[in-house]
């Protein structure tokens, strides 16, 4: 059984920060949302996986390497643009061959891994089987409708008027039998050829399409809340450890994870949070569900619920939370006087300014 995981969407929901960087990279207390997915490849007992990279292939392929760190052999899968899921498969159809295989979106997120959805698959071996869970709002997802049975009996990508709140999860199980039928279908009113289209052929078909609803933790990180959502779920699970220095003036509450090689100073840190390796937190306050990245510099702020990547530094700026910021981003006070805001925004940029 392969893997094929899919890495080369542009990530417009998380924009700025995916103009300079792949959305699957965007770290979850301090590692890649993509690794996650990886490791639970990995954890599943599949070692093959192709990944589909597109305009950030090179950054991805630096992080991921050929593999040997997760215990996977890794194959890249190039993709001009991103066409649509069921257009991934039809890219990596020499690739995959007969096998079966799962396919992961890399920017999901479950806890648990896929262990038991995969075993399940392989003792089964239907000719898909897909992953289901109850969404608030599923106009944004794609949709299952079932039976009185429990049986998938349609599928809608992203409906004005959903049937059921079953949205499917990025995860997948195929066998070979999905090969003819994303060739059989035609791109939808988005223009893209939606894996929701060719699992709704193999129904037509009759086909043995089966579902699995998952009552655990599942997210798509495609947005900041998200982001912030997820890595508040995995700190929560985090272990006290403090491998940097932490001076005589500065106290650690609960479980805080202090890297090798940062440095607190005069500064409080009430976990669960996690500190990266050369990073200086000094004069300080940070809060609950905080991950900040490598060598970055935290001087006399405040700082919870957020996400701050490599690189950044914020100092003396009052409190900030709920919040995602970027790599080598630097953030100060403005002066106070005139009463004015100065801004240096990308495209896509959002600001909130409190007057």
């Amino acid at each position: 059984m392969k893997a094929l995981v899919l890495s080369g969407g542009a990530g417009t929901r998380l924009r700025p920060i995916t103009h300079t960087s792949a959305k699957q990279l965007v770290p979850v207390a301090n590692k890649a949302v993509l690794f996650y997915g990886l490791e639970s490849i990995a954890s599943a007992g599949i070692t093959d996986v192709g990944l589909i990279v597109g305009d950030t292939a090179a950054e991805i392929q630096d992080a991921v390497g050929d593999g040997t760190k997760f215990g996977l052999e890794i194959t890249y899968i190039p993709q001009e643009r991103p066409l649509g899921l069921a257009h991934a498969v039809l890219l990596a159809r020499d690739y995959l061959g007969d096998d079966d295989f799962v396919m992961y979106l890399g920017d999901n997120f479950i806890v648990g891994g896929i262990t038991e959805l995969v075993e399940e698959f392989r003792g089964n071996r239907p000719d898909a089987q897909i992953l289901l869970t109850r969404v608030q709002d599923p106009r944004s997802f794609g949709v299952a409708e079932l039976d009185d049975r429990g049986q998938v009996i349609g599928l809608e990508e992203k409906p004005r008027h959903p049937k059921s709140d079953l949205a499917l999860v990025g995860v997948y199980l195929f066998t070979p039998a999905i090969h003819d039928a994303v060739r059989a279908v035609t791109p939808s009113w988005r223009g893209e050829l939606e894996i929701t289209h060719a699992i709704q052929h193999l129904i037509d078909a009759r086909a043995d399409v089966r579902c699995t609803v998952i009552k655990g933790y599942w997210k798509d990180t495609g947005n900041v809340a998200d982001m912030l959502e997820v890595n508040r779920t995995v700190l929560e699970g985090l272990a006290r450890r403090i491998d940097g220095d932490v001076d005589d003036a500065s106290e650690t509450v609960g479980r805080v994870v202090v890297e090798e090689g940062a440095r607190i100073v005069n500064s409080r840190i009430v976990g669960p949070a996690v500190v990266g390796s050369g990073t200086v937190v000094a004069d300080s306050y940070v809060g609950p569900f905080t991950s900040i990245a490598e060598n970055c510099r935290i001087t006399d702020s405040e700082l919870e619920f957020s996400i701050v990547l490599r690189d950044a530094s914020i100092d003396g700026v009052g409190r900030i939370e709920s919040s995602l910021i970027g790599r080598h981003v630097e953030v100060t006070p403005a002066p106070s006087v005139p009463s004015a805001h100065r801004l240096v925004l990308g495209d896509h940029s959002k600001v909130q300014i409190h007057t």
